[in-house]
């Protein structure tokens, strides 16, 4: 560690504790991996001290905002810091790496503590996130399957991993499946900061020498985007289609989405947002099949008039056709299916030229 106190991004590994100081919504929106948060502001505060900087003086707000820090810092420790020893040794950083994180290291220095600071903050940290979404997928060699809606991707991707496959699920990252109705129940969709975060984790686990299973997917998965250097590392990796019967993917689909069959209302709901595209009497007649809870008709329907025109144009453009990994048939999509159905993606080997 560096003498001065302060502490760079590549040593990260080297401490025990890393603290961010920064407000509660700042550390929602991302942190980094295994940091606690111990503000020095709340949201609140924040706000007021900077309008008093910009609508008074910066030494008004610097008097206000020295008070708020030194009492938010004495709660800390009175309780999160109370019973740390001597040789507790964490690293602080806040957004720039400046006022507020060293704030707080010369107290806990000043208390006997080794307490270092992130030099450039939570934006050094950044920096070296978006620095490895750019380089980490160029050594990667991707295992895409493709498949129209209800093909079961996603669940083969698990069973994949489950049998020591190298998977990178990025709709379980993303907490979405990637459609109109792709909301995942009670679990919101992080931050764009955040999911790159998630993702940056993930491929830095990943080992080049081995093959990464992967869905087809397009540049947005619910409202985040994936980073340019994955789609394209994706879109030049060896393809293998998914391809499962009508029959097995309205069962399937029945029950993948059994939570909204469960709750009508927010279906109807959410089949709103394709009126502007299939019109009103088209998402009507749908809405009525929800009423009569018609669900084989529904999906069916959903199936021939909205995902799969959308699959057969996004199959030409986005990614290999025909694929140099084949097709997988099937027309069991079960749980009880899916192990042999991934043993065998497992098992594929490139068409001979």
């Amino acid at each position: 560690m560096k003498s001065s106190g302060l502490a760079t991004v590549a040593q990260l590994s080297g401490y025990a504790e890393i603290i961010d100081v920064r407000t509660p919504a700042e550390f929602a929106d991302d942190h980094i991996p295994g940091a606690i948060n111990c503000p020095v502001l709340s949201d609140e505060e924040r706000v007021r001290v900077g309008t008093l900087y910009k609508q008074v003086s910066p030494f008004e707000a610097k008097k206000v905002g020295a008070a708020l820090i030194a009492i938010n810092i004495a709660r800390h420790l009175q309780t999160r810091f109370a019973d740390k020893p001597l040789n507790w040794r964490p690293l602080i950083y806040c957004w720039r790496g400046g006022q507020r994180s060293g704030a707080m290291q010369i107290i806990l220095r000043q208390i006997g503590w080794k307490a270092d600071k992130l030099e450039g903050g939570y934006k050094a940290w950044r920096q070296q996130v978006l620095k490895g979404l750019d380089n980490l997928p160029r050594a990667l060699h991707f295992h895409v399957l493709s498949g129209a809606t209800g093909s079961a991707k996603t669940r083969l991707l698990q069973a994949i991993a489950r049998q020591g496959g190298q998977v990178l699920d990025l709709e379980e990252l993303a907490a979405h499946k990637g459609s109109v109705l792709g909301i995942l129940p009670d679990a919101p969709q992080p931050s764009q900061r955040g999911f790159e975060t998630r993702l940056w984790q993930v491929l830095a686990g990943l080992d080049p020498a081995r093959p990464v299973f992967v869905e087809a997917e397009s540049r947005r998965i619910g409202r985040l985007h994936l980073p340019e250097a994955l789609i394209l590392r994706m879109r030049q990796g060896r393809c293998l289609e998914i391809r499962a019967s009508r029959a097995a993917r309205i069962a399937f689909l029945r029950q993948d989405y059994g939570y909204y069959l469960q709750q009508p209302e927010s279906l109807a709901e959410r089949l709103q947002g394709l009126r502007r595209l299939l019109g009103r009497a088209v998402v009507q007649h749908w809405q009525a099949l929800i009423a009569a809870r018609d669900w084989e008709s529904l999906i069916g329907e959903l199936l021939d008039r909205h995902y799969d025109p959308l699959y057969r144009r996004s199959r030409q453009k986005d990614f290999e056709h025909p694929p140099s990994l084949g097709h997988l048939d099937t027309d069991d999509l079960s749980p009880d299916a899916l192990p042999a159905l991934a043993r065998e993606i497992l098992d594929r080997r490139p068409a001979a030229p």
